[in-house]
């Protein structure tokens, strides 16, 4: 009888192990094809979106709005904040891992350096690298699928990305959960090269919105800072625009508007 039950609890314990070898695959689909179905899905080939932005801590709440052009194709974005009145017309231009902003009250461009990225991005627990990671997901880590997780009740693959050797990035490790028959992402952490989790990204409400089914809430969780969160809703999105080459220019950026 104690034999039987320990080779029960064994039997387990072997069944529980995550998938196990680097470049393991679900249904014939590797852990960087579903990081790329689920960035493809939620972003298109490129998509215009006005968003609400909540940031919220023990003291104190802020709400920003804002309209955001994403050229995926291309790796650019541009980025306009209308409210509140204070950050009014305050401007973002992405061209692959460069930012820039401008600073409607100094009518200034600057360039944030690679040194700031992990600053806040607004005042939110959003940061600068957020806005120019997304084809680093995809080119500048590896990926493995390393198991299958419930997420809010949801099956979900868990794939674990690490940076490649000289990959230019500023985390150590993230690991994404999706839900891969439909590419909807459901959780992302971020962890710092000694492995400390660093923020917790979950999506949620999903819906039928543009013409494809993704989450339309995202919740940012800093470690360590109780009682704090971002939300990022999604108020309108549309995919796979036509956009004039003007938008994402210096020259538009330097308008101010």
């Amino acid at each position: 009888m104690r034999r039987g039950w320990i080779f029960a609890v064994v039997f387990f314990l072997i069944a529980s192990l995550p998938i196990d070898p680097e470049g393991s695959e679900w249904k014939g689909l590797s852990g960087k094809e579903i990081v790329e179905g689920a960035e493809s899905n939620i972003r298109g080939q490129n998509h215009y979106g006005v968003y609400k932005m909540v940031v919220h801590t023990p003291s104190w709440e802020r709400t920003l709005s804002l309209e955001a052009w994403d050229d995926r194709t291309n790796n650019r974005a541009f980025i306009k904040i209308n409210a509140p009145p204070k950050d009014k017309d305050t401007l973002f231009l992405k061209i692959s891992n460069n930012l820039w902003m401008f600073i409607p009250n100094l009518e200034k461009v600057v360039k944030i350096p690679p040194s700031m990225m992990l600053q806040p991005w607004m005042g939110s627990d959003f940061n600068n690298d957020d806005l120019v990671k997304e084809s680093s997901l995809i080119h500048d880590y590896t990926h493995r699928v390393a198991g299958v997780e419930k997420i809010d009740q949801q099956d979900a693959l868990q794939i674990e990305l690490l940076p490649k050797p000289d990959a230019a990035v500023v985390w150590g490790k993230i690991l994404y959960w999706v839900m891969p028959d439909e590419f909807i992402p459901l959780r992302e952490q971020f962890f710092d090269e000694k492995g400390r989790l660093i923020k917790d990204l979950r999506f949620s409400e999903v819906k039928s919105t543009g013409g494809r089914k993704i989450p339309t809430l995202y919740r940012m969780v800093p470690t360590g800072k109780e009682g704090r969160h971002t939300l990022l809703m999604i108020e309108t999105v549309k995919f796979n625009q036509k956009f004039d080459e003007s938008i994402f220019s210096m020259k538009n950026l330097k308008r101010g508007r």
